[in-house]
């Protein structure tokens, strides 16, 4: 048996990023994934820093978003200068592109909406129609006329995150156990056990960053995560010339030059199969957006499961019962990484979670019922 000062179960991305920040704060701290057997999100993942869609009727959300944000370039800089990989991080804003007017208008009072819920934070958008938004995207279909356009908007590369995140926390002392999925446990304040095939561990801190395996292993630390899966399903040409200046909700170029197009929304279970028709749906509006892309052949494409809450947004909980045993949920894996490596580890490292993060408790989900 390992006695360490914290673990955290689920090495994909937002357990690493957690880790990663654990280590930076000193804690010796071991990271437990599942392997390849798990549903792994973080290579499925679109690769968006995305701030405009997010937190709409929720502030909360919005100014967390943002702030992870704020924090990508510092976490970009952090792992190129540990490890010398490049995440490919480029925020030059982004646009959620529309094909009617009756879109516009929809988005237009969508980010009127979540600027008013800014309040004092703010919340810099603009809508632009197709006379400028021509000088911004070259190619644009007949059918686009405008767009929202915000300017903390990005993307990455996911599986480069990914490899950055692990190698540092690795080369800074951290312990990485693969093929070790959590078998069993036991749980009291300040004081977790998890059994592994890879053996028994033991810390005062434990972060479960399982994705939907959090449904399961929650309860045996006092702690409630209903998560479920969401399908999405992504389509990638062939390289091209550097043709996008920036991203979209829906297409983005790598830093490769294929062309990634999303993605889908699907209650499918845990069904990770790929469904013809919506990856014809997801084509056929890529190509009223940017004609030339239908030239393009099609390389590869996947599907991935979301860990997603009843109301969508992310779950961050320290247990009641159990001081010291934390839940970190959520579907934005790639945004997030800024927040959960630089934020909300140093909560955990410090042992409590930042009163900015209760609006994202579980307890959110209880239903009171009448007396």
């Amino acid at each position: 048996m390992t006695a360490r000062d914290a673990i955290v179960v689920g090495g994909g991305l937002v357990g690493a990023a957690i880790a990663h920040g654990l280590r930076g704060q000193g804690l010796d701290t071991v990271l437990l994934d599942e392997g390849d057997v798990a549903f792994r999100a973080s290579r499925g993942n679109f690769g968006l820093v995305w701030v405009q869609s997010k937190g709409f009727g929720a502030p909360w959300y919005q100014q967390w978003t943002r702030g992870s944000a704020g924090e990508w370039p510092a976490l970009a800089a952090d792992l190129a200068a540990r490890t010398g990989i490049d995440t490919a991080l480029q925020q030059p804003g982004g646009v959620h592109l529309c094909l009617s007017e009756a879109e516009f208008d929809d988005r237009a009072a969508r980010m009127a909406r979540m600027q008013a819920e800014a309040g004092n934070h703010g919340f810099d958008h603009r809508m632009i129609r197709r006379g400028e938004l021509d000088d911004m995207l070259p190619g644009l279909g007949p059918s686009v006329v405008g767009a929202s356009f915000t300017p903390y908007d990005g993307h990455a590369s996911p599986l480069a995150l990914l490899q950055a995140l692990h190698r540092a926390f690795t080369e800074a002392g951290g312990a990485y156990i693969p093929n070790a999925k959590v078998t069993g446990g036991s749980a009291a304040p300040h004081d977790f056990r998890v059994e592994t095939a890879a053996g028994a561990f033991t810390a005062p801190r434990i972060v479960l960053a399982a994705g939907l395996g959090n449904a399961d292993l929650a309860p045996v630390f006092g702690l409630n995560t209903p998560v479920r899966p969401q399908r999405g399903q992504i389509l990638v040409t062939e390289r091209a010339g550097t043709i996008l200046p920036m991203p979209t909700t829906t297409i983005r170029q790598t830093g490769e030059g294929t062309i990634m197009l999303g993605d889908s929304m699907e209650e499918a279970g845990f069904d990770t199969r790929q469904a013809p028709p919506v990856m014809a749906q997801i084509a056929q509006r890529a190509a009223l957006c940017f004609p030339w892309i239908a030239e393009l052949n099609i390389v590869r494409a996947w599907s991935a499961l979301r860990v997603m809450a009843p109301d969508g947004l992310p779950i961050y909980d320290q247990s009641d019962r159990f001081p010291g045993a934390f839940t970190a949920n959520c579907h934005s894996g790639v945004t997030l990484a800024g927040a959960h490596a630089r934020l909300l580890a140093p909560m955990i490292a410090a042992g409590a979670l930042d009163p900015v993060l209760a609006p994202f408790t579980a307890k959110r989900f209880d239903v009171q019922t009448a007396a």
